[in-house]
């Protein structure tokens, strides 16, 4: 199995989780924040897509920008995520992975901030992924959602 392989059954094990913990947020408290200076639940999922699409444009263009967080309906959001996840999936399943360890350029107001192969980056994105993933499951239960299974029970999912 080369890397590239094992990241694309990482990411795909990985999928149902995002998609649990994302339905579990109620969609009508989407502006919550735990502090004033933590991103509130709507803009940790819009992330999520942006770093999505993102990745996507590294893969096609060796160069990876943010164009920022656009507005999304709150009953669209999850399903965007869940859309732009699965273009990713299909794109690294046919990525040759000589691609892989092609340089790419991780871009910041027209200004190379980091430089490595792409392979790395979409490590390093998928990670940041499950990190937001974790912020947002901490989110569901004061936003008085009830926390899925994800690794195995939760307080309020037996997870079987």
């Amino acid at each position: 199995m080369t890397m590239r392989e094992f990241h694309l059954q990482c990411r795909k094990n990985e999928f149902p989780a995002f998609k649990k913990v994302l339905a579990a947020l109620p969609k009508d408290k989407l502006d919550y924040t735990p502090h004033e200076r933590s991103q509130n639940a709507g803009r940790i999922i819009q992330t999520l897509v942006a770093e999505s699409k993102a990745c996507l444009d590294l893969i096609d263009t060796g160069e990876l920008t943010f164009a920022g967080h656009g507005a999304v309906h709150p009953h669209a959001i999850a399903q965007e995520f869940e859309d732009e996840y699965d273009k990713l999936i299909e794109k690294i399943a046919t990525m040759a992975d000589a691609d892989w360890e092609k340089p790419g350029q991780f871009l910041m107001n027209g200004h190379v901030v980091m430089q490595q192969p792409i392979g790395q980056f979409l490590w390093m994105f998928f990670f940041d992924a499950i990190h937001h993933r974790g912020q947002l499951s901490t989110y569901i239960r004061p936003m008085g959602g009830k926390v899925p299974s994800i690794y195995g029970p939760s307080g309020d999912d037996p997870g079987r």
